[in-house]
């Protein structure tokens, strides 16, 4: 507040002297914004926006004509038809003149939305960057829902938009809940909306059925309407600022559990909105009992695609390869995939279950698939040796490449390093494969020779020798020693007669 006094002299000096604002506020040492609070309050705006006599006051009539019939039209316009009408002046000076007389829009004004427990719920996405997993760089998001009324936010970060993720968030939002509101509240994603012609929405099929399934209402707001959707997209940025920042997380799952922990322990916390003298756990248990109760049986939330396996018996899905069956190769199966799992569906039988990957090229095998395989395949099992080899020890593909060009048999080279492998332990092993490549010696018994010199070299003696027999049935045989005296009576035999063999003579 200034001083009646001060507050005179300003209007004086504005109406009666014509001085300009930054005049005045030299003169009186006052901001500009209290001198044009003094203006808009005494009825001085018109006066204060109008600017001073310019040359261009004689398109001043030009100006306010066009800009009454078309409010919207762009000063460039209208400097284009001042040029072609004689204006020799510059296009900055006019564009700011014309400012001074466009009409102005009387600022919007909203009414604070209030909601009843357990009545609302607001949904929508957060995107959070990328994120290197292995070769795969993937698109980091969060699905984020916020009760209305008690401002609790659940919160589940995934590397996806699909229908999929988006039905599996609300759904373990419930389950966190205990519970489901009756109205959940959404923009035009693409998830909820599939198309949209003024007032005629049209629904996701599949949001349909998940809202049928729970028993809620799902509610798109009007667009360009942020108002309506303001607590879930402010939560977002309280997300952002207080609990992504500076996060550190070691995967997709360790994020989401720290999230967890978040929402219900800090988040929580928070002081609520609507009474600041409380806090949101308050609210939430206000809330909860309140909320519908959950349906018995969970909505089946899986990303369902068609797939079709070629020769080998494994099948793509986002960036990878699952295992199946050699039984099912060239045949179209059923993919369908959670966050967590893919299975693999051929009719109604599940064929291959496996653990989901977001890495990119990568090969996710089960070895009950393989072990079938290379039962299956007479000449399987030698393959699988060397390529078990060569992936374990690169260099081993030089060793059997150099025993093919001598003559020597590849598989069972292959057998023998394989052997060698197991007996010496990897490192032992990859340093003896090194040595012989380098020296160009690269037959296995040399590498069994330079594994025993690294051993030795570092104190640890012979390897273990693997016991010649490993079948369980050759294990349990119980042999009955032979008395070795008969060997002894056969040197004092006499000639021409045969020794007299006794039986079980111990």
């Amino acid at each position: 507040m200034i001083r009646k006094d001060l507050e005179s002299a300003i209007l004086r000096k504005f109406n009666q002297e014509k001085w300009t604002i930054g005049t005045i506020c030299a003169e009186f040492g006052v901001h500009h914004s209290t001198v044009e609070r003094v203006l808009r309050d005494n009825d001085a705006r018109e006066r204060m926006r109008r600017p001073l006599r310019s040359s261009l006051e004689v398109w001043l009539p030009m100006i306010e004509e066009y800009l009454g019939k078309f409010p919207n039209l762009c000063a460039s316009r209208l400097f284009q038809m001042a040029v072609e009408r004689g204006h020799r002046g510059s296009e900055d000076h006019f564009r700011h003149y014309v400012a001074h007389f466009r009409p102005r829009k009387p600022g919007e004004a909203f009414m604070p939305l209030r909601t009843l427990p357990g009545e609302q719920g607001q949904v929508d996405w957060g995107h959070f960057g990328t994120v290197q997993v292995g070769k795969a760089e993937r698109r980091l998001v969060a699905f984020v829902l916020v009760l209305s009324y008690s401002r609790r936010i659940f919160l589940r970060f995934g590397f996806d938009m699909r229908m999929s993720g988006f039905l599996d968030g609300h759904q373990r939002a419930f389950e966190h809940f205990g519970g489901v509101p009756r109205v959940l509240l959404y923009d035009n994603l693409k998830s909820a909306v599939v198309e949209r012609m003024g007032d005629i929405i049209q629904l996701h099929p599949a949001m349909l059925t998940f809202s049928s399934w729970h028993g809620y209402e799902p509610r798109p707001v009007a667009v360009a309407r942020g108002n309506e959707k303001g607590r879930v997209e402010r939560s977002i940025r309280y997300i952002r600022t207080n609990f992504f920042e500076a996060r550190k997380w070691k995967d997709l799952e360790d994020l989401n559990a720290q999230a967890l922990h978040w929402c219900d322990e800090i988040a929580a916390a928070r002081p609520w909105p609507q009474d600041r003298s409380r806090r949101v756990h308050e609210a939430i248990a206000e809330e909860t009992p309140t909320l519908l109760p959950l349906p018995a049986d969970r909505f089946p939330c899986e990303d369902r695609r068609e797939v079709h396996s070629q020769k080998m018996p494994y099948i793509r899905y986002d960036l990878n390869d699952y295992s199946v069956p050699h039984t099912h190769v060239q045949r179209t199966l059923t993919v369908f995939a959670t966050p967590d799992r893919v299975r693999i569906v051929h009719g109604d039988t599940v064929i291959a279950s496996h653990p989901r990957s977001y890495d990119k090229a990568k090969t996710v095998e089960d070895p009950a698939h393989l072990a079938d395989l290379v039962k299956a395949k007479r000449h399987a099992k030698r393959h699988r040796a060397q390529d078990r080899l060569i992936a374990v020890v690169p260099q081993t593909s030089e060793i059997l490449t150099q025993l093919s060009v001598r003559g020597d048999g590849m598989r069972s080279g292959a057998a023998y390093l394989q052997k060698l492998l197991d007996r010496y332990g990897l490192a032992d092993f990859t340093e003896a494969v090194a040595l012989a490549v380098a020296a160009k010696t690269p037959h296995p018994n040399n590498i069994r020779l330079l594994c025993e010199r690294i051993r030795h070299r570092r104190g640890l003696g012979d390897a273990p020798t693997a016991p010649l027999v490993t079948a369980p049935h050759l294990l349990a045989l119980q042999v009955k020693p032979h008395n070795l005296n008969t060997y002894d009576r056969l040197g004092a035999a006499q000639p021409g007669k045969k020794p007299k063999m006794e039986d079980n003579d111990e």
